[in-house]
């Protein structure tokens, strides 16, 4: 309905995710049959040939990314993050609820194609639903056969948002202070327990069967050129239909606001959307008629990063939503970096002010030139990102802060 394409949940609420045999009903394991049948430089081709790129923050290319793990080491990891920090985003959630067997052959799939005989799942400390309905699914594939001697674990967070970063996360599943690492090496030289391991988000082991069951050709045609397939988008705010929906990647954010959330509540006007969780730019009502694919987000200064829509009407205080923001990250930051740790503190330091009426140009500035070494100098995707909401809005909606300063 309203443009939608469902392909990781196409069976949604028709088949229980938690039991192999019902996905395998609807076409499931197909893909890891036909991979066990190809040479895992085979694999790794197709994935490369489909375009698929991650459904995360960097949207690096799939494929390029299992390409980095050395042939001849001895031991690999596969690794999926189901840590979803994000506020406003659950769509690695939603697809492990209708969909959870997916997950596990496109974990699978991906060992076949670096040689791994382990792989974990690290489970957001707020999903322990999640937590038990994986743990049945994974039961449920052994029982079916289905993944040989691939053996999956699910391991839980304690609800640190920086986890989310896959250097931190392989730290926590080791037992460690979740906290990122120096990179290089990168987790597919050196990651979990100093081996090769491919660290890889819900959505995008998801995509994998059907890339291997339907072919590369067929995943590349969909959507966006550069970045095809679908994206399982969350709406929330000042939104009539706060819910989720899966769409082709050049679907316009303005029908994902007009059409899909039925327009702003109330029928007021739009003051901005959010796209991609509160690290994510706020983008004004003159750029909305843009496709959400990475690349298109991108020219616009805005990220499609975890497909998080978070809509907020006229009547919002803008200033006051940037403050909120602003304190979350000074609360997440795991204080590793000086640029990380003390600038998100400085920078919600100057956001109270001018939010409180004290604040000056000045203040304006200040946060600019700090949001620049930020992005240059921090050590993770936490430090790097915060200060793009509020940079976004001071240079979208620096009406607004003007009306605040002393």
């Amino acid at each position: 309905m309203n443009g939608e394409k469902r392909i990781l949940l196409e069976y949604a609420d028709k088949i229980n995710p938690e039991k192999a045999e019902d996905y395998i009903k609807v076409g499931g394991y197909k893909g890891l049959e036909k991979a066990r049948k190809m040479k895992p430089k085979q694999i790794i081709e197709e994935v490369k040939k489909s375009k698929l790129r991650g459904r995360g923050g960097a949207g690096f290319s799939t494929g390029m990314k299992w390409s980095f793990v050395p042939e001849h080491a001895p031991v690999k990891y596969v690794v999926c993050n189901l840590d979803e920090g994000e506020p406003g985003t659950y769509k690695d959630r939603i697809i492990c609820e209708k969909n959870a067997q997916a997950l596990l052959e496109g974990m699978a799939i991906c060992a076949l194609a670096i040689g791994a005989k382990k792989g974990y799942i690290y489970c957001r400390g707020e999903y322990p639903h999640i937590v038990r309905l994986l743990n049945n699914a994974i039961e449920s594939a052994k029982k079916a056969g289905v993944l040989e001697d691939f053996d999956i674990e699910v391991r839980m967070g304690a609800g640190a948002y920086v986890c989310g970063e896959e250097t931190a996360l392989i730290e926590s599943i080791e037992g460690k202070r979740g906290e990122p690492r120096f990179k290089p090496p990168f987790p597919g030289v050196e990651g979990l327990w100093g081996v090769p391991t491919v660290v890889n988000n819900v959505e995008t082991f998801a995509c994998i069967p059907y890339i291997l069951t339907h072919g590369a050709e067929w995943f590349a045609s969909i959507g966006a050129p550069d970045y095809p397939g679908t994206k399982v988008l969350t709406l929330t705010g000042d939104i009539n239909n706060p819910t989720y929906f899966e769409v082709p990647t050049d679907y316009l954010l303005s029908d994902v606001i007009y059409k899909l959330g039925g327009g702003i509540k109330g029928g007021r006007k739009l003051k901005a959307v959010q796209v991609g969780g509160s690290s994510g730019a706020f983008i004004p009502p003159e750029n909305i008629h843009t496709s959400i694919d990475f690349d298109s987000m991108s020219r616009i200064g805005a990220s499609l990063g975890s497909g998080a829509v978070f809509v907020l009407d006229e009547t919002r205080d803008i200033v006051d939503v940037a403050t909120r923001i602003a304190k979350f990250f000074e609360h997440e930051s795991c204080g590793k970096c000086n640029p990380c740790r003390e600038g998100t503190f400085r920078m919600y330091e100057m956001m109270q002010r001018i939010n409180a009426g004290r604040g000056s140009e000045e203040d304006l500035e200040n946060i600019l030139v700090l949001s620049r070494v930020m992005q240059k100098a921090s050590l993770c995707g936490l430090g790097q990102a915060a200060p793009i909401p509020i940079e976004t809005t001071i240079k979208h909606f620096r009406e607004d802060y003007m009306r605040k300063l002393m």
